[in-house]
């Protein structure tokens, strides 16, 4: 986001002040570049490192303010949410033992962040998107509370006029619509920056925009979100649509979302992307212009550039163009976002090295990317990697069709390696980096692919919630001793430290996709699927998937004892005999209170509604299913 200090411009006057400030800054940089003056004979290379927090119960821990104020790190830094927390690390001269360095310094910021979560009773993980990540964990009370957070908030809200709607198909299916940004906040990357000069610019973005559909399909680590699994790298998609400020008009017209891989190559220049997303989409956020950047420029000074860096901040690009000063001297640099958090330190730093290598040796091998490969290939290949991970197969160079896994060993693993040694990186460092990244590739377990199996062994043991729970469980564990993911074996369910924690809500063991019927059913359609599926009761809900009513066995018991059974049922709907005043609980409700509320009530059934729409249910044999659970870990003697 750059600055702290913004507000929304939504005066006609602020937004053609910060206008004015962006086009002079467009200027200045024009102007920078013609003069020489962009940083030149240096490569440097930092990344950026997002995290999830989480308490005892393995789901998300909105306690960042209070782990920042503890540890009291400078590299340190909030983000959208109070359960997300950024590293920023120290730019490195790239060469020699920059890669080991960057890794020494990472694990030594991670440890301090656990060591400072400890004390408001959680834990770091490192991990795409969270699985036990909840609905209920993306309101607005779980925003940082830093203003320019509930302004860009409001501005894309305003912007959009309407909720933001999700709908990723892959092996299930989602479809949801959130009132806020908060959806953003279910993603974290390690987000890698190569500085380039000015020179060559367009060939090494270009080349970054060639090669993020391989390196992605290796290093893939999000697949699920909201208990559904989706995309190997679900974040592609959930980002893309979770700012999407496009109205249904532009929309419809193929307009460009904030969040994008682009529409074509560089020519020539930086400019041309600054330009392209200065035309393309409105201002978000405005700041008070703090300098004359041209005059700046004049007297041989480095401007900071703050209203095009704002804006571009609001601008998604998964290979971003970034400017900055350090030192006194303005630099460029290509951010690569693609890259998830974890699975772990060592494979976060396995695929940098992969990146930074293709970065460094694609030119020199293949040339120009424009002559040799269309962008729509580029494009293509991004999308099927996050889509299937190594299982996608791409278009490569001259228009050949090759298997994700085929190339990354065959051509790019190798060239990777050329451009590491070329670069002068620790001959060592480059076999224990690319070591664990071939392997993971021929072993075929990226983090997606850990998750999936890991889900699928588990079959049909457990609720959603508790699955999940227990694949956190087995990040923490394998992240704690820095296992590589290809080493890690499945994750179990019920490995968690304390069996309690997966039952202590009714979303954790509600069943959340019951069979239910329309009120204008007939009462012979209902019977029969209780019949055919073993159940004794069915929530009815209409057309907009509101609970308007259950029907019970006791009622269809009811029905037949009055005579009306045999012929006479095929004129009775649902509604004639169901139970309309319906008990109801919230995902969020405590089990017991729960259990004291059937028992009280002395009803064996309650429906699970959440925003007014049914979300799922549960029986008291679900509860029984809890208890016995419950006095099995007891017995075993667990905590």
């Amino acid at each position: 986001m750059g600055e702290h200090e913004v507000n929304e411009g939504t005066g006609d006057e602020a937004l053609r002040a910060f206008s004015k400030a962006m086009l002079d800054d467009v200027h200045a940089l024009e102007e920078l570049i013609e003069r020489g003056m962009i940083e030149s004979g240096v490569r440097r290379v930092g990344a950026e490192q997002e995290m999830f927090l989480v308490d005892r119960a393995r789901g998300a821990a909105p306690v960042a303010t209070e782990v920042l104020a503890a540890c009291n790190d400078a590299r340190l830094t909030t983000e959208l949410a109070l359960f997300n927390l950024e590293a920023n690390l120290t730019p490195r001269t790239w060469g020699g033992d920059c890669l080991r360095s960057m890794e020494r310094e990472l694990e030594e910021v991670l440890a301090h962040v656990r060591h400072c979560a400890e004390q408001s009773e959680s834990q770091v993980v490192l991990t795409g998107i969270l699985p036990t990540i909840r609905r209920g964990d993306l309101g607005l009370e779980n925003m940082t509370p830093v203003p320019r957070y509930f302004a860009l908030n409001r501005a894309m809200q305003r912007m959009r006029g309407k909720d933001f709607h999700v709908y990723i198909k892959g092996a299930d299916e989602l479809e949801i619509t959130h009132d806020n940004v908060m959806l953003e906040a279910c993603n974290t990357s390690f987000q890698v920056h190569f500085q380039v000069e000015a020179a060559e610019f367009a060939d090494l973005y270009n080349c970054a925009q060639a090669i993020t559909g391989p390196v992605l399909a290796a290093a893939v680590n999000s697949p699920s979100l909201l208990g559904k699994r989706l995309w190997h790298e679900t974040r592609v998609a959930l980002f893309q649509r979770s700012v999407d400020t496009r109205t249904s008009a532009s929309t419809a017209r193929s307009a460009r979302p904030r969040v994008s891989f682009g529409e074509r190559w560089v020519d020539e220049s930086v400019l041309e992307i600054f330009r392209e997303d200065i035309g393309r989409f409105r201002l978000l956020l405005a700041a008070e212009a703090e300098e004359d950047p041209m005059a700046m420029v004049e007297n041989g000074l480095a401007p900071a550039l703050s209203a095009l860096r704002l804006h571009n901040g609001t601008v998604y690009r998964w290979n971003r163009a970034c400017y900055g000063v350090g030192d006194g001297k303005p630099h460029l640099r290509i951010e690569n976002r693609v890259l998830p958090a974890g699975p772990t330190v060592l494979d976060e730093m396995a695929n940098a090295a992969f990146f930074f290598g293709l970065m460094s040796s694609v030119i020199s091998e293949y040339g120009r990317l424009p002559e040799v490969m269309a962008f729509e290939d580029a494009r293509k290949n991004f999308d099927q990697a996050a889509r299937y991970g190594l299982d996608a197969r791409f278009r490569w160079l001259g228009g050949r069709e090759v298997p994700a896994t085929q190339l990354v060993l065959e051509e790019l693993l190798p060239l990777a390696r050329q451009g590491l040694q070329a670069s002068e990186i620790d001959g060592a460092d480059i076999d224990r980096y690319l070591g664990v990244l071939e392997a993971r590739v021929r072993s075929g377990q990226t983090g997606a692919t850990w998750a999936m199996r890991s889900l699928e062994q588990m079959g049909e043991e457990g609720a959603g919630d508790a699955k999940a729970r227990a694949l956190v469980t087995a990040m923490l564990d394998h992240q704690g001793r820095a296992e590589p993911v290809h080493t890690w074996p499945l994750a179990e369910f019920g490995k968690t430290k304390d069996v309690r924690e997966n039952f202590l809500r009714v979303e954790q063991f509600m069943r959340s996709n019951p069979f239910t019927v329309h009120p204008e059913d007939l009462v012979d359609l209902a019977a029969n699927l209780m019949d055919w599926e073993r159940i004794r009761h069915i929530p009815v809900e209409d057309d907009e998937g509101h609970l308007v009513g259950l029907l019970t066995h006791r009622a269809l018991l009811r029905l037949v004892a009055r005579g009306r059974s045999g012929e006479g049922t095929a004129r009775v709907a649902v509604r004639d005999i169901m139970v309309t005043d319906v008990l109801t609980v919230t995902p969020e409700t405590p089990t017991l209170e729960a259990l004291e509320l059937m028992r009280r009530q002395k009803v064996s059934c309650v429906p699970v509604v959440a925003n007014d729409h049914l979300v799922g249910i549960i029986t008291d044999q679900d509860l029984i299913a809890v208890s016995a659970r419950l006095l099995d870990a007891y017995l075993r003697g667990d905590p």
